[in-house]
Order: C-alpha cells, then structure tokens, then sequence
C-alpha cells in the first residue's frame, strides 16, 4: 500500500477498494503514514465523498483498528441510541434506563460537550463518585445486572477515529457526510450493539441547520450502519428550541431525575425520549409495533421501574445508593441565580438556540478548549417551550452563575436569545421524520 497512491485516485474520483482503505487506516493507526497524508487524504473524501460501499469499509476499518466488544453472555437484545447534539438534549439519560426496564441490554458510549452542545458524560460527572470510565469487567456486570451503563471511550475502541478526528478538526474537514458517519458509527460497531437508532438534529440549535442536509446525514448513517451488519433507523428530530427545560450539566441530571418520576409528563423531551424508546423496542423484537413499543416505555416510566434502574446504575458505577431520593443533596449547586425577565407582553415565538448553548460555555459550563475545567454547576433552566404566553418582567429563564458578575452579564445577553411576538407561533411534533 502507497499512501500517496490511495490519496491521489481519491482525489481524481475513482473509488477506493475495501482492501486499499482498511490497509490506509492499519498503516494510519499504526503511526506508519505522516498527518499530512492523512490531512490529504481527509480533504479529498471531503471534496470527492465517498460511495455507500466506501464508507462502509472505513467504518469497518476504523472499528477493527482496536477492540470490539461482544455480548454473547447476555442474552437481553443490545441496543444504544445516538445523538448528533443539541442544547438541553439528555435523552439518553432517561431512555437508557427505560429501555433496560423493558428488557434490553443498553452499553451505551458516550461522549463530552462538543462547540455549543451539551456532553452526556460532563453531566454525569456531576454525580458524585459516578465513573465514566470503568474497568471492563464493573462495565459488563453493571450492563448484565442492572441493564444498561453509560460511559465513555476507552483507548481501546476505535483508536483511529481520535487521530483522525483530530486531524480533521485542524483542517476544515469536519463537515464532511462519510467523514462524520464513520467516526460515529466505528464507534458504535465498536460497542458490540444487534440495534442502533440514531437521533439527527436539525434547526439554529443543531449542526444540521436544514431539513435537507439532515437527511442526507441520517440516510448515510442508517445505510452504512444496516450494510455493516447493525440495524439501525433513524429519527430527524427538531432543534429549535433546547429540548428540556434546563441546559447545563447539574441542572440537567435535576431534570433526568425529575422525568423519571413523572414531573416531565406531556412535555417535547417525553414526545422524544418515548418515541425513542418505541423505536428501539421494535428494532430489537420486544415490541411488535411502535405504539406497543411506546405504551411499554411509558409503563416501565410511570411505574418507576425506570427510575430504579437509573438509581442502580449510578451506583453500580460508583455514586450515591440513595441518589434519586437525594438528589438535590449532591449535586453541586450554584452560588447566584438571577432570573431573566421578558422584554414585554406576548407569546414567546422564537430562540436563537445554539446562543443559550454559547452562554452556558461562557459561564464555564462547556470547553472553549479540550483541556479547559467544566463547571458543573452553572448553566440555565426554567426555559419555557415556545408558543407560551408571557407578560413583561416575567421570568423566562433563570442563569446559575458562579459569581454575580457573571450572572448579571449573562443575563443581559441571554434577554436577547428570545423573541417574543403578538401572535403565537405554530406547534408541530419535535419529531420531523423517521429514515428507515
């Protein structure tokens, strides 16, 4: 294999074999190619793209470039669910234990807070003593007793996806479709899953900013995942507006707890998470179709049996036993909290989203750089769903600072996030589209 080669025939257009890019990533993950082939080689894939067949092979290539992991001692169904990322979006914190309440075996890989989007791993580091990064074996037992584990990467799955990822984000080629796709899913293929329903954001709070483009994104990742042997679908679901109540990594495990026992009924993020829950049920066989599958997870919710899955999990991967009852005794809480009154009367008719995921990373919720120190306990909530009616001066969100400068300055900025009109806007589904 001559690097130089694979890049130059990727750049004219021709299409790669399987062979030839599982031989590029081997010599690419084994230190044996410079950063600048692989910056070349990333940046013809970006203008070039890559066919379905292409794509799979680097998936499968970066996959088997370190450990997969297999499940044959369990016999519950393996699932796990993905996001592309948005702001006030913890579904996984409450699906995961949900599903594993109806019977699925959840490994779920998690990842940090990326640009302005919340990580699911930095909200479950507010959970005192919790671990994101267990020895394998704690991994495999808290998944075979309790039924689901999130955590993060370990060094030992898809080790290629890191080096190439960081080369790509150094070199404008991260908006590239075959690029994201086998990043996200050599991950995943990693995991060992049968199922995989992918979540694909779209709106000003999202990477996708058009319905277009998010479904090119969500046709690519459901063919290549289905042609790499996982079945998998997904679901394009709405960004313009935080999907929760709250965004920040504290405040948004106090939500994940509140869900889960029931305070969140009726709300965009239970339309979500049960829809989710649905899809993942009847991929895997345990429900025969969706609304089967949805009237499962909502009794696995209402029931509480999720919630005591969720509180087992987070003690089986080192926090509190008695988490749930006491939650608001540990999680760390912010010293100033101002509320952020509306600028007049009228119906609150739109967000510039991705600015409130922006203000929680200026308050030191999320990273400017990857080494930066996450302030858990900062961050928004009280956020109102759009079309609700207001009047002047009242609150419609509420900043958690560390300091009062702070406060007082995210405040005025975060007044201008909202727009509030004389006629309320049109309500429609957060769920835009199923791509299966």
């Amino acid at each position: 294999m001559i690097p130089q080669e694979i890049i130059r025939r990727k750049r004219d257009g021709e299409t790669l074999a399987a062979d030839e890019i599982a031989a590029f990533i081997r010599a690419m993950s084994e230190d044996r190619i410079s950063e600048g082939q692989v910056a070349a080689f990333a940046m013809a894939v970006f203008f070039r793209g890559m066919s379905r067949d292409e794509t799979i092979a680097l998936t499968l290539a970066m996959r088997d470039s370190g450990d997969v992991l297999s499940w044959g001692d369990i016999a519950r169904p393996i699932a796990d669910k993905h996001s592309t990322g948005g702001v006030g979006d913890n579904v996984s914190l409450m699906l995961a234990p949900i599903v594993a309440a109806c019977g699925l075996a959840v490994p779920m890989i998690s990842g940090r807070g990326l640009g302005h989007t919340g990580g699911t791993l930095d909200k479950l580091e507010a959970i005192p003593g919790y671990s994101i990064m267990p020895e394998e074996t704690l991994f495999r037992r808290t998944v075979d007793e309790v039924g689901c584990a999130i955590i993060g990467q370990t060094a030992d799955l898809a080790p290629a996806d890191r080096r190439l990822y960081a080369i790509r984000d150094v070199t404008a080629t991260v908006e590239s479709v075959p690029l994201i796709t086998a990043s996200i899913l050599s991950k995943k293929l990693a995991a060992g899953l049968q199922t995989l329903v992918m979540d694909v954001k779209v709106g000003n709070g999202a990477f996708m900013n058009s319905l277009a483009d998010a479904e090119i994104l969500a046709r690519s990742l459901v063919d290549v995942a289905n042609g790499a042997g996982v079945k998998t679908s997904a679901l394009i679901t709405d960004m313009n507006q935080p999907l929760a109540d709250a965004a920040g990594n504290a405040l948004e495990i106090v939500n994940c707890v509140d869900f889960l026992r029931g305070d969140k009924a009726g709300t965009r993020l239970e339309t979500v998470v049960l829809a989710f829950a649905a899809e993942m049920l009847v991929q895997s066989g345990t429900a025969g179709s969706l609304s089967d599958g949805e009237q499962a997870a909502r009794s696995a919710l209402e029931s509480g049996r999720a919630a005591d899955v969720f509180g087992r999990m987070v003690h089986a991967l080192g926090g509190p036993s008695d988490f749930l009852e006491r939650s608001q005794d540990y999680l760390p809480a912010a010293p100033v909290q101002f509320a952020v009154p509306a600028v007049r009367d009228g119906y609150l008719a739109r967000y510039d989203t991705r600015a409130l995921g922006m203000a929680v990373v200026e308050l030191g919720g999320g990273r400017r750089r990857a080494a930066d120190a996450i302030d858990h306990r900062v961050g928004l909530n009280g956020l109102m769903p759009l079309g609700t009616e207001i009047a002047k001066g009242e609150p419609i969100a509420f900043v958690h600072a560390a300091n009062e400068k702070d406060a007082v300055r995210i405040v005025a900025d975060v007044a201008q996030f909202f727009t509030i009109e004389d006629d309320a806007p049109a309500q429609a589904s957060p769920v835009l589209k199923r791509i299966g």
